[in-house]
């Protein structure tokens, strides 16, 4: 199965120049942890709950500066057409939740480990990813 077969495929994204406090507005409007970022729509990285958190708040910086100068830059994508299954592998070893899906730079899509968990073939495999990404992190 392709990851084109499952993604999401109506993504919001926020602009680079768009404020810190915008970026924080559409995660609680759409009730999310990361919107990807949009130069001339190419993805140039992704702004997470996380890094509102450390390099905004606990920094002090203004809600009214840009996203660009807190998202995170160093970014893994992947293609449509790539296997559920590779993508499941890269998650879990990239320790990362959600992965946006880039088609010649351009975002078509996001999916996350709990889109891959609602196929019933890949309830293992997600579940396996996302023990490996728990327990990379942090706290």
């Amino acid at each position: 199965m392709k990851i084109k077969e499952i993604m999401t495929t109506d993504v919001r994204a926020i602009s680079a120049t768009d404020s810190i406090s915008e970026a924080a507005n559409i995660m609680k409007q759409l009730d999310v942890g990361a919107v990807p970022v949009l130069d001339n729509h190419i993805l140039v990285g992704m702004i997470t709950d996380r890094d509102l958190v450390l390099r905004a708040v606990a920094e002090g910086k203004n809600s009214d500066e840009r996203v660009s100068t807190i998202m995170t830059k160093d970014i893994t994508s992947v293609t449509p057409d790539m296997d559920v299954h590779k993508v499941a592998d890269i998650m879990a070893s990239k320790q990362i939740r959600r992965v946006p899906i880039v088609d010649n730079g351009r975002l078509v899509g996001i999916v996350s480990i709990g889109d891959m968990a609602v196929e019933d073939i890949f309830e293992n495999e997600a579940g396996e990813a996302l023990h490996t990404i728990s327990m990379g992190v942090r706290h």
